[in-house]
């Protein structure tokens, strides 16, 4: 079982300078809810109750959220404000959150290898990018999906989505065969390829479930693209000495890392709720 989740959050978050100056980019607003608490309840519903951020300088407000604020409810008690944390009470009271710090900025591998000493050595767990925002409004999470599938492969599973070929540098791209519908066994990864050079533009987006040998190869993958640890070149030697999938995911996905996919997510959950 699936209890633990990782939620890698120590970046700068520059494109939105300089709104991220003094606030994580995890905490930027999707109306009523920071990003992050859209990744925890995605955990959440999959079975995760483990909650487990890789910070770093200026993130204290991310502690701060998933945490009681005595005084703001004292200020509200008995008013119809109240009601507002109850999504947010229910998530402290059902979960357990921890935390260490990335000091430096090396990359996606790196902070994913400094959560090592949360998710032990010995169990399967996840990992939610908080600013690719997830939806599937006709049926389960996209980490539901894949704790599904999960439990039928018993591997590294990463989330893809089909992007313009002319998108591709932006992401890790996947090559592998269909061994069913939406799911592939990987053959190769490559981080932010040339447009020419991409093996597909199967993309990986920030969803993965991880076994915990992970972190042998993140301690022997040396600094790819930019410079940075790449979890991408961890999980393509994974899949050449063992097994990945690629999962193509129901549902949809908004870039929140992007000012363009933070709005486009804005205007998408203000029009869910003008439905209900």
């Amino acid at each position: 079982m699936i209890n633990r989740c990782l939620f890698p959050a120590a970046g700068y978050g520059t494109r939105f300078l300089p709104a991220t100056k003094a606030m994580p980019k995890e905490m930027l607003p999707i109306l009523t809810k920071p990003l992050i608490q859209y990744g925890v309840e995605e955990a959440m519903e999959a079975g995760c109750d483990i909650m487990s951020i890789i910070t770093g300088r200026g993130k204290r407000a991310i502690t701060d959220h998933f945490d009681i604020s005595y005084e703001l409810e004292h200020q509200i008690q008995g008013s119809s404000k109240e009601a507002l944390l109850d999504k947010i009470r229910e998530i402290i009271e059902k979960c357990t959150f921890t935390y260490t710090r990335q000091n430096e900025m090396k990359g996606l591998g790196d902070a994913i290898y400094k959560g090592k000493v949360l998710m032990g050595e010995k169990d399967p767990f996840a990992v939610i990018l908080a600013d690719d925002l997830c939806i599937n409004p006709k049926g389960d999470g996209i980490l539901t999906q894949m704790v599904k599938l999960y439990n039928k492969y018993r591997c590294c599973i990463v989330a893809i989505m089909e992007v313009p070929k002319d998108e591709v540098y932006k992401y890790g791209v996947i090559e592998g065969n269909a061994i069913e519908d939406g799911v592939f066994m990987v053959s190769n990864m490559v981080e932010k390829p040339e447009i020419d050079k991409a093996p597909s533009n199967l993309a990986v987006i920030g969803r993965y479930i991880l076994t915990p040998d992970i972190f042998d190869m993140i301690k022997n993958t040396k600094p790819g693209k930019n410079g940075e640890i790449q979890i991408t070149d961890a999980l393509c030697e994974q899949a050449k000495k063992g097994m990945v999938i690629a999962y193509k995911f129901k549902g949809k996905r908004f870039d929140c890392g992007s000012v363009e996919g933070f709005v486009e997510a804005t205007n998408y959950f203000y029009n869910l709720e003008k439905t209900k």
